[in-house]
């Protein structure tokens, strides 16, 4: 069985009172929301902070509000919690969707978005015991030189397999972040980084307190996901893809690509190439052809890495389709039609 390590564990009411926490714990203490990401990394000890700081009782981090600009939705919220919103079903059922799709029910009600938007990247020679990657000499991401999946390489490829961030990446969603210096506000793309180590922007001192979602006007977003096992299993591939629209035409677009880099990596050729369509085959083609080729997954999660790489116009092309039945229908429905539905 594994054990966590001993550790002091503190409560804070307040990010103030949270900041000076992490202050006096100095490099030893880390945050921790939900933790169904720290306390397994602490038991394979890829992860020893001797001090843990709970961020789940301060109001500041609760809560999803509307306003005139968008939606804030506070990092504690829990996967669950968004999921069931009446205005994430709404107004942002992409982020609820993408959410649902996060592991299994006991850990979506522990999990929060802030946790998502911040998971660990992942590999197969990573996620393992202590034992075991002391057997390959360990990698480069924890303890070690060498990056076992691309050994030459100077880089650490661990993956990103977080759901809810490429959907926040094609939203163009705005975290908020606190750290001693004050507020910052960040774009969710420029919060991380194509590096399995150095995979955030976001400093460890500190904390995302929320998220801001842009006014739902007049563009639409989906999101799919390719895992071994529909009820729990981390992503091998996701595929977030936004588009706004002036009447039947695409007047902007993002595809945005997880489970296959080190980060949630938006293909700006892949939107590009449907901006000015009505999204007609031949244009789902070419950003599906687009997508598809900067696509680099490794062999370092589930599946043949070929298949999951073709896997890659698969699903963009899946997801695209179902954008155009999206708009199809919104635009022959009547008010009539949309209240008996």
């Amino acid at each position: 069985m594994l054990r966590l390590p001993s550790f002091t564990y503190l409560q804070p009411r307040t990010l103030a009172e949270a900041l000076g926490m992490k202050a006096d714990a100095g490099p030893d203490g880390m945050y921790v929301a939900g933790g169904t990401d720290l306390y397994p990394n602490m038991k394979r000890r890829h992860q020893e902070p001797r001090t843990v700081i709970s961020l789940m009782g301060i109001p500041e981090l609760a809560g999803c509000e509307m306003q005139d600009t968008g939606c804030v939705v506070g990092a504690c919220a829990t996967l669950s919690h968004l999921i069931a919103h009446p205005t994430m079903r709404q107004h942002y059922d992409t982020v609820a969707h993408a959410a649902a799709l996060v592991s299994t029910p006991l850990l979506r009600n522990m999990g929060t978005l802030g946790g998502n938007l911040c998971l660990d990247t992942r590999c197969n020679y990573y996620n393992q015991t202590y034992e075991w990657r002391q057997a390959i000499d360990f990698c480069m991401k924890k303890d070690g030189h060498i990056c076992w999946v691309a050994p030459s390489s100077p880089r650490c490829w661990a993956v990103s397999s977080s759901d809810v961030a490429p959907v926040m990446v094609a939203l163009a969603a705005d975290y908020v972040l606190v750290g001693p210096g004050g507020e910052r506000v960040v774009p969710a793309a420029r919060c991380y980084h194509n590096d399995g180590i150095n995979y955030l922007t976001k400093q460890p001192d500190e904390i995302l307190r929320a998220v801001r979602l842009p006014q739902p006007d007049g563009w639409d977003a989906v999101y799919h996901k390719l895992r071994r096992r529909d009820a729990f299993d981390f992503p091998v591939l996701g595929v977030a893809a936004w588009v706004r629209w002036e009447t039947a035409n695409v007047a902007e677009a993002r595809i945005v690509l997880g489970g296959v880099a080190s980060w949630p990596q938006e293909v700006p050729e892949a939107g590009g190439a449907l901006v000015g369509t009505e999204l007609a085959d031949d244009a789902i083609a070419a950003a599906a052809a687009a997508a598809y080729r900067p696509a680099k997954p490794l062999d370092n999660t589930d599946f043949d890495l070929s298949w999951r790489k073709q896997m890659t116009r698969v699903y963009v092309t899946r997801a695209l389709v179902e954008l155009r039945q999206r708009r199809s229908r919104a635009l022959t429905s009547t008010p009539e039609s949309r209240w008996k539905s």
